[in-house]
């Protein structure tokens, strides 16, 4: 964990300008095992000191790869030398960085790090159960990953705190075959914030978990192809949770909403039905911890849940402290840089569909001919909210009951579009814990979300 030398330095802060001075390390362990051989064994530890400093409305930043004073020292003199130099060139009157008083976050919790060998019996202990349990696959991968974020941060006009970001996950992958040789794979990811303990003590929900995971590749063994066309689908929680990333999520980040993406004309009109909730939240969802919490971000400014979709109505855009004086908004922490050497960008955290009043088992017996439509491991998204995922497992629905499993296929369409054809929502949502968003810079992200009962296009065989 990063020791503070920071402190001290707030003296060097430069009057009339508004400075953050920010350490971090980013800490990852892995382990990689396919068919039980060890193909991957990693410990990487990126660690520095960044300076940003605004004078009326243009930024001067520097980074260097060292945590010390004196590389703390350099790079506030670097920064604030930029910033004074942009500003004597760049256009004048423009918007000051709004003011957020002051006070300090506590450090939330602490890093345990864990030998490698503990990780590396760990995946051996997994794979050995999956080829004691499991025949018919003609392959199989287990990973651990764990990746951490430990961030210090100093402002002259802001919050100070000290943040830990920890979170592990297990990816397990199946590999089977059809009959007739199309290769069939499925994969499930185990784990959440917090440390191996905290996720891995009890390996019990795991093996529960893979037996479903194994019966479903068995079923898509005896797959079949999706029709084609214009379909009533029940999207699950893993797939309306992309939705709510990548088809509307980036649309309503604020710097690509002055890129003009489609959110910029249709702040406070209709995007969904008056059943579609959606919410970037911070570090708290329904009283419990969110999967990844954020409680202030890069800028200094303390976490809050951002409202995006309301009943239907698109509330909000996320921003970071600039683009909030443009909007008229406040901004919410969603300003956060990968490493040390990145300038905070506006990101998502844990951005959702909120939950309704449905049963799934309604949802599916109201579908006379239909998909449920469970996972994606890819997909694609533009600021207009045209997307197209692909979609690795889901069943046909046939008179209000599930019928045989589906091959690989694809779902498009135009987010602000099919949200409105929403008109039943799961009482229960499902988290994706362990996603990485690739915004110019990859950032750890959660995203999740209910079933949802919609008319979507199906993209067949």
């Amino acid at each position: 964990m990063l020791e503070d030398i920071l402190a001290g330095k707030k003296s060097l802060f430069a009057t009339g300008v508004h400075t953050e001075l920010r350490a971090q390390e980013n800490r990852q362990r892995r382990v990689g095992l396919v068919k039980g051989n060890i193909v991957g064994n990693d410990r990487v530890e990126v660690s520095g000191v960044s300076a940003r400093v605004c004078k009326n409305g243009v930024y001067g930043f520097s980074s260097m790869a060292e945590y010390s004073a004196s590389a703390a020292e350099a790079v506030l003199k670097a920064a604030t030398e930029n910033a004074l130099f942009l500003d004597r060139h760049a256009p004048k009157n423009r918007p000051a960085v709004p003011s957020l008083g002051g006070g300090t976050i506590p450090l939330n919790q602490m890093i345990i790090d864990n030998e490698q060998k503990k990780y590396i019996d760990f995946c051996r202990e997994i794979d050995d159960y999956i080829v004691k349990q499991y025949p018919n696959l003609t392959s199989r991968a287990v990973t651990y990953m764990e990746n951490s974020m430990d961030k210090i941060l100093y402002t002259s006009d802001g919050w100070d705190g000290h943040t830990i970001t920890p979170r592990c996950h297990i990816y397990v992958t199946m590999n089977s075959e059809t009959e007739s040789g199309v290769p069939v794979e499925l994969f499930e990811i185990f784990g959440g914030a917090g440390s191996f303990d905290d996720n891995f003590g009890n390996k019990e929900p795991i093996y529960e978990k893979l037996d479903e995971l194994y019966r479903r590749v068995m079923d898509k063994r005896a797959g079949v192809y999706a029709e084609a066309g214009y379909k009533t689908v029940i999207l699950g929680g893993y797939l309306s949770g992309m939705l709510a990333h990548e088809a509307v999520g980036h649309t309503v980040e604020a710097d690509l909403v002055l890129g003009g993406s489609v959110a910029g004309p249709n702040l406070n009109k209709r995007v969904a039905s008056e059943l579609v909730t959606m919410t970037d939240f911070a570090h708290t969802v329904f009283g419990a911890p969110a999967p990844l919490p954020v409680y202030l971000d890069d800028e200094g400014t303390p976490a809050k849940d951002v409202v995006l979709i309301q009943d239907g109505i698109l509330k909000g855009y996320m921003n970071n402290r600039e683009t909030a004086v443009t909007y008229g908004m406040n901004p919410a922490g969603n300003a956060r840089g990968w490493l040390f050497s990145d300038e905070p960008l506006i990101r998502m955290r844990n951005t959702a569909v909120l939950p309704g009043k449905d049963k799934l088992e309604e949802m599916i017996s109201s579908v006379e001919d239909g998909y449920y439509l469970l996972n994606s491991k890819n997909g694609q998204a533009d600021l207009t909210g045209e997307f197209m995922f692909g979609v690795d497992m889901g069943y046909e629905i046939k008179n209000g009951k599930l019928g045989r499993a589906i091959l690989d296929t694809t779902v498009s369409g135009v987010a602000f579009d099919m949200l409105k054809t929403v008109d039943m929502v799961s009482d229960e949502m499902i988290w994706n814990t362990a996603g990485f968003c690739g915004k110019k810079q990859i950032m750890p992200v959660a995203m999740g979300g209910p079933a949802l009962r919609c008319k979507i296009m199906v993209g067949g065989r």
